[in-house]
């Protein structure tokens, strides 16, 4: 692992000059810096926080001219001092890189430094000059010696990255701050674009992203994160792009043969990722689909309440106004085989099977063919296809008990209220704070009555007839942290007791149905039932074949499984064109970064005025616990531009100094 010689971060200095480097005691804390790509290691590192000297003969001017260049770049231009300062520094670290003999510079660096971070108006211009403003208070002599030598060297190997909180926390890495820029403003084409470089299902995560941005936004440590989820599907919705002609002149790379032709197997939302990147690199693209709708778990798995279905159905048309096809009825092992494609030409296939099978309880009593009893995810398949979308009636009974803590379970137990079951209980098995769902969704499944069991786990099903008529329980309490990090649960001695049911639902994960391969095609699976991939590539033991979205991770959230298929997607193509999947070093930066977290100290330093979020309009909980129709409502225009103009714009600036 990487050895520090000298550095600062957060003020806190670690000078190791006078050691030798094998006397330098390695850091847990470096591990990630040793090599940048494999071979070439990392000399320097630089942040908003400070900076790094892992190697000697690091040209310090050099560095700090990359870093303020790229700052320069980014700055908004709204606030004079990081507009013009910034542009001023870059432009003195020229000229004393290139040979300016006149240390006097620095000084004059320094002021404009310190101005720039004490004055700017966002985060990016209060952070970036802190590296530099730190290099020139504890290595000014080394500074000095190289303007003094008139360094004229060639540039050194960098790399600069720049993120925010709100970017790293994002699977898809969408550019929440330029988005949320561009809605203050009045820039909402604009600012819809920003999301559609990531994925195609921008009203779709509007409306059910579990928010991992807003978990990491630092306005939380001012009140309440900023709305970003909202403001996604206010910039969709008023956009109306999925009925206009938004895509016809869409920037897609010139058509490729159809000797390149590629398959996407499911509609979920890492396939239609796959195929829309796909289709945007000029590929030709078929989806293979097993039912007669799309949409994969998003349409079976998320009742229309929280995601009316002609709006995910709008967005998944995009593949086919971008040129691709969608062949329905198709299911991969029956109909379609990996050797079929393969000799009807498809160069490379990628795998969303999704993880669509339901996961038993494991107790006394089950038994899968009980009237009464049924999966989280074939409850709500049963509910969006059948009742929703055909009007077929449907008994769940009057009294349901539903086994889980996550979003599935939640989504089983408001939809059996408004199927008219009278009396829906949750089971789970640990407290309230560990459970997994979207605390949202457990605020609002308690406001429609919904009955919560915490610390309570079945034992038994019981059943007379072939018909579920309960489940026995038992209290359970919390025990030690154990080696995932969540505290272990233990069942309470004689706190048995039973609870009246018609039906059971256990809701508690979902595994991958492997009937779609057979053993002699190739793809291996993992311990866990899932398909086992390179995770940097995303290729199958099966050359060719790429696999992302639920099938790879185990049941995951939307936003995820759509970054898998975009990373699929972007090495699919590297495999289609160069016979080898890159090295992307905005990855490999976005790694450094995640390492560099735990050594940043929490607080907001600049003074910032209290405004708390929109409050998102919702349905009376007692009048749509009766109906399926969206619970959530759009906020206005004044209200995006009111929850837009609390984002502080947190960027910051990275940059790697590697040897080659």
């Amino acid at each position: 692992m990487a050895k520090v010689i000298f550095g600062v971060w957060d003020g806190k200095v670690i000078d190791n000059r006078k050691r030798k480097i094998f006397e330098i005691e390695e850091d847990p804390a470096f591990r990630e810096f040793d090599d940048f790509n494999p071979g070439n290691p990392i000399k320097a590192f630089m942040g908003g926080h400070g900076f790094f000297i892992f190697e000697k003969g690091v040209h310090l001017l050099d560095a700090a001219r990359q870093y303020m260049e790229r700052v320069a770049r980014e700055s908004c231009g709204k606030c004079t001092p990081c507009r013009v300062g910034t542009q001023i520094i870059a432009s003195k670290l020229r000229d004393l890189s290139n040979g300016n003999r006149d240390a006097a510079i620095l000084e004059e660096i320094a002021v404009i430094a310190e101005h720039i971070r004490s004055t700017s108006l966002c985060g990016l211009g209060q952070t970036a000059p802190v590296a530099l403003l730190e290099m020139l208070s504890y290595l000014r002599e080394e500074l000095v010696a190289e303007i003094v030598a008139g360094n004229g060297k060639p540039a050194q190997p960098c790399t600069t990255y720049v993120s925010a909180p709100c970017i790293e926390a994002c699977p898809s890495k969408v550019d929440v701050p330029r988005y949320i820029d561009y809605i203050k403003d009045g820039k909402f084409t604009h600012s819809l674009g920003v999301i559609l470089q990531k994925y195609p299902m921008a009203a779709t995560c509007g409306r059910v992203c579990v928010r991992f941005c807003e978990m990491a936004c630092r306005r939380t440590q001012v009140d309440e994160a900023v709305g970003i989820k909202v403001l996604k599907r206010f910039v969709a919705d008023r956009e109306k792009y999925i009925t206009n002609e938004w895509f016809s002149s869409y920037p897609v790379a010139e058509k490729k043969s159809n000797d390149l032709k590629v398959a996407v197997i499911g509609t979920g939302p890492a396939s239609i990722s796959a195929a829309y990147h796909l289709l945007l690199k000029g590929y030709p693209v078929d989806v293979f689909e097993d039912k007669t709708v799309p949409g994969g778990m998003a349409a079976t798995g998320i009742p229309n309440y929280r995601l009316p279905k002609e709006v995910l159905s709008k967005e998944i048309s995009i593949i086919e106004t971008l040129g691709g096809r969608i062949h329905y009825d198709r299911r991969l092992g029956q109909n379609i085989t990996l050797k079929s494609l393969q000799n009807d030409g498809y160069q490379s296939v990628f795998l969303g099977v999704g993880a669509h099978k339901g996961k038993m309880l494991g107790i006394a009593g089950e038994d899968t063919t009980l009237q009464g009893y049924q999966f989280g995810v074939n409850m709500l398949l049963h509910i969006n296809h059948d009742y929703v979308d055909r009007g077929i009636p449907m008994d769940l009974g009057e009294k349901m008990a539903v086994v889980g803590g996550g979003n599935v379970a939640m989504d089983c137990a408001r939809s059996a209220l408004r199927m008219g079951v009278k009396e829906v209980h949750l089971l789970y098995r640990r407290s309230r704070n560990e459970m997994p769902a979207d605390v949202e969704e457990v605020e609002a499944a308690e406001k429609e009555g919904v009955i919560f069991h915490f610390l309570t786990h079945p034992v038994r099903i019981l059943h007379a007839d072939g018909r579920v008529t309960g489940v026995e329980v038992t209290r359970m309490e919390l025990g030690e942290v154990d080696a995932g990090g969540r505290r272990s649960v233990l069942p309470v001695d004689g706190s048995e007791f039973v609870l009246d049911a018609d039906s059971i639902v256990p809701a508690i994960g979902q595994q991958v149905d492997h009937s779609f391969v057979s053993p002699d095609e190739g793809i291996r699976f993992t311990k866990q039932g899932l398909i086992e991939v390179n995770p940097n590539s995303l290729m199958s033991s099966r050359k060719g074949i790429f696999a992302g979205g639920d099938c790879v991770t185990g049941p995951a959230t939307l936003v995820q499984a759509m970054a898998q298929g975009h990373q699929a997607a972007r090495c699919m193509d590297d495999y289609l064109t160069l016979g080898r999947v890159r090295f992307f070093p905005d990855a490999r930066m976005s790694d450094l970064v995640q390492a560099i977290q735990p050594m940043i100290s929490k607080g907001v330093s600049i003074p910032i005025r209290h405004e708390y979020r929109v409050k998102v309009k919702e349905l009376d909980p007692q009048v749509r616990k009766r109906m399926f129709e969206e619970v959530e409502k759009p906020i206005s225009v004044e209200e995006a531009y009111h929850e837009a103009d609390r984002c502080m714009r947190c960027y910051r600036v990275y940059s790697v100094i590697t040897e080659q």
